[in-house]
This record gives structure tokens, sequence and C-alpha cells, in this order.
């Protein structure tokens, strides 16, 4: 699709006429001056390919947005929140600035406007359609993003490839004090002790099983789909001498059987789906003992909303980050008892801005794996992340939860912090 099919597109969306040429008052300035303006006009400046600048008069710009050329601008105010991640990808949109805080400018801007979105953001939004997180559905999901490679990861995930919420007792914490001070905090609310038997569910390159086996005594049952992040998890239970302890299963956790005293998810809820959520609650309580724990893990969201949908399309298809009261359609279906809730989402930014600093210092081997393209696109994905968590867009719930009739039950959380 040419410029001028691209302009004549977007009348269908507006009901304006593109005005002649880029010039200062150009069709495109007055664009971008709307959109400016349904962001609540953030200190953001706008610059042209033809050198035209588009500002907030009342505010002095911290961040410039380079546009590189028409078409660009005008997939970008069709559909800001997919063709902007797209265009700063390709390299035809560039940022001068910081990229966190713009991220978090426009996160503010779209919660002041909420509720009063444009017919183009409205219509935008009606186009976009999830993908099913269905048994092939998942594994084609989870391949997209967890099978691209244990080297890539390993770059930037740190010692413990733990790629979940790190928990840190101090900010002076490094990332892998963090990540073990999370496990053991995961651990001491399950009250896991020795000869305990454990399920865990989406278990990632395999930290938080060798951890209880290691650190615990536990006996654990770690499933996975993810082909590469299970021929990982294996070869770190041989290596630890582990292996007799921790069985890593390439399996959905649909298909989990056997009876546990303690069920473990720690960041796949996002990637179970909404109408997946009493079947996991079913899967649960068959798994648990008279007196199982259980702790789910997830990014979470103060209201139900969808992610955004750039992150959705390029980053993690099928995901979807759930509010407390939607999580409860795990729990409730199936008479499971809520214990603790805490919400750790400050611990996710920090995390995210210590993978941030190790990817941008590795970025010259990550082109080289992949492209300029994708260097970008992760950036981008890791930097909205930490303005995510940093402006209460998204949440992180920790949710502790037993059977029913579970006596066994600790007064206070006093086990919690005491050494």
């Amino acid at each position: 699709m040419n410029a001028n099919s691209e302009s004549e597109a977007f009348t269908d969306f507006t009901g304006d006429a593109p005005a002649s040429g880029p010039t200062p008052g150009s069709f495109g300035g007055r664009l971008l001056r709307r959109l400016l303006s349904e962001l609540g006009d953030p200190p953001v400046e706008f610059i042209l390919w033809s050198g035209e600048r588009i500002a907030p008069a009342s505010s002095t710009p911290a961040i410039k947005i380079r546009v590189h050329d028409r078409a660009t601008l005008l997939r970008v105010v069709r559909d800001p929140q997919v063709q902007f991640g797209d265009a700063y990808a390709d390299g035809r949109v560039e940022v001068e600035g910081d990229l966190i805080e713009l991220i978090g400018m426009i996160y503010r801007g779209m919660a002041s406007t909420e509720g009063k979105l444009s017919l183009r953001a409205r219509l935008a939004g009606w186009l976009r359609r999830s993908q099913r997180n269905t048994l092939a559905g998942s594994r084609r999901n989870i391949h997209h993003h967890y099978d691209i490679g244990n080297d890539f990861y390993a770059l930037w995930l740190g010692e413990t490839m733990a790629y979940t919420c790190a928990y840190y007792p101090s900010t002076a914490a490094s990332l892998e004090q963090a990540q073990i001070a999370k496990m053991d905090h995961v651990c001491r609310k399950l009250q896991l002790k020795a000869g305990d038997s454990v399920v865990e569910a989406g278990c990632g390159w395999g930290s938080l099983a060798l951890h209880m086996a290691s650190r615990y005594g536990a006996r654990v049952r770690a499933f996975n789909i993810s082909r590469e992040q299970v021929a990982y998890a294996r070869e770190q239970a041989k290596q630890q001498r582990l292996d007799d302890r921790v069985e890593f299963i390439q399996d959905d956790y649909r298909n989990i059987s056997g009876r546990y005293d303690v069920f473990a998810s720690i960041g796949m809820l996002e990637h179970v789906g909404r109408e997946n959520y009493a079947e996991l609650g079913r899967v649960v309580r068959r798994s648990l003992n008279a007196a199982g724990r259980g702790l789910i893990h997830s990014i979470g969201r103060n209201r139900p909303g969808l992610l955004h949908p750039w992150i959705v399309r390029r980053i993690f298809p099928g995901a979807y980050a759930p509010s407390l009261g939607e999580m409860m359609q795990i729990f409730e279906p199936s008479g499971l008892s809520i214990l603790d809730v805490e919400n750790i989402r400050l611990h996710y930014a920090l995390t995210l801005r210590h993978w941030l600093d190790r990817y941008r210092a590795a970025e010259d081997r990550v082109r080289k794996m992949f492209d300029d393209t994708f260097v970008r696109m992760w950036r981008l994905y890791l930097a909205g992340s930490i303005a995510g968590f940093e402006t209460g867009t998204l949440q992180l719930f920790q949710v502790l939860f037993t059977t029913p009739d579970n006596n066994r039950i600790p007064l206070t959380r006093q086990h919690l912090y005491s050494s």
C-alpha cells in the first residue's frame, strides 16, 4: 500500500481528508496533535521527515520521537498501540530520550483518558483477536516465546535463569541474590520441608524445582511444554546430581496426575487463558493431599483488561494478566481456601531494570544471533514492562491457598521473615 492509499484508508476512521504535502500544520501534524491530546498532552515532541515539529504548547518536551516517512506516521496514528512498537522495532521511528519514561507517560495518559477512546482506537481494538490457549494453541504460543534459544536468555537472565519476578530484601541486592530470595520466599510461604512432594506447573528453566530439592529436601515433578527449557532443566538436574529427586516432564499442566503435598506455579498463569481457569482449579484440587497447600504467582491487573496488544502480538501470544477477581475463578469453583495475597509489583520493576541493563550490555551479541529489528523489539518489550509495573498498569500477585478443611496452617506470618 503506498502513501496515498494509506491516507485515503485513514479517512475511513476519522472522516478527515489529508492536507497536501508535509508542510507546517500538515495533515500528519494534525493527526499527531490529536494523538497527543488523547494521551493527555505529555511533554513529547514529534519530528517528522519534513522537519515539521509537533509538541504540546504547555510544556517543554522531555522526549523527542522522529518519524521517518508518511506511511509510518499514518500507520502509527491509526493503531498506535501496535504500530508504534512495530515502527520502533523496524527503525522507522526513533526515540531520543529515556524509553522507559516515554512509555510511562503513555501509560499514564491512557489511564487518564480511559473510557474516552476515539472511534479510531475502538475500531483498532475490536479488530484484534486473542489466541486461545487450547492444548495445541498453548504449545504454539509457548514455542513462539521460550524456544528461541537458551543462549539468548542466558545473556541477561543471570545465573539462576529465572524468568520471573525476583524478591529484593533490599534495593542493593544483586539479581542473583534477589532470585534466590524469591525462591526462599515462596518456599517459606509453602512451609516446604524435607520429604514433601511437589508438583510445579510451568517450571521455566527449572531453578525453583532444583532449589526446592537442594535447599529443602523436597521431591519435585515439574511440568513444562517448552522443549528448550525442559532440555536445559534436565541437564542442570544431572549436573547438580538432583535427577533422582527432580523430574522434568515435557507436558501440559492439564495432564498432571498424582497427589502431592504442594502445588506451585510461578509465572505460568499468564499463559493459561481465562477460559481455562476453572479447569486449572480442578487440576490443583485433584493434585493436592488433604493438607496440601499451593501458591500461584502471576502478573496481574487491578481490574480486568487486556495486556498491551503489541506485547501479545509480537512477544507473548495468547497471554493474559488477570485481576484478583478473575484469579478467584481458579479457587472458588474448586473450594480452595485463600490464605494470603501479596502484591510485589515494585520487585518486578527492579528485576526488569536488572534484565534491561544486562540486555543492553549484550545487544551486539543479540544482533549477531538475530537482527537489528529483534534487538529493538526486545529492548522495547523490557522497557515497556518496567513502565507497566512502575505506573501500576501491571501488578504481581502471589496467592497462597490450601484445601478447605486444612487446619495445619500457621497462625501468623512470622515464619515468612524470621531466619
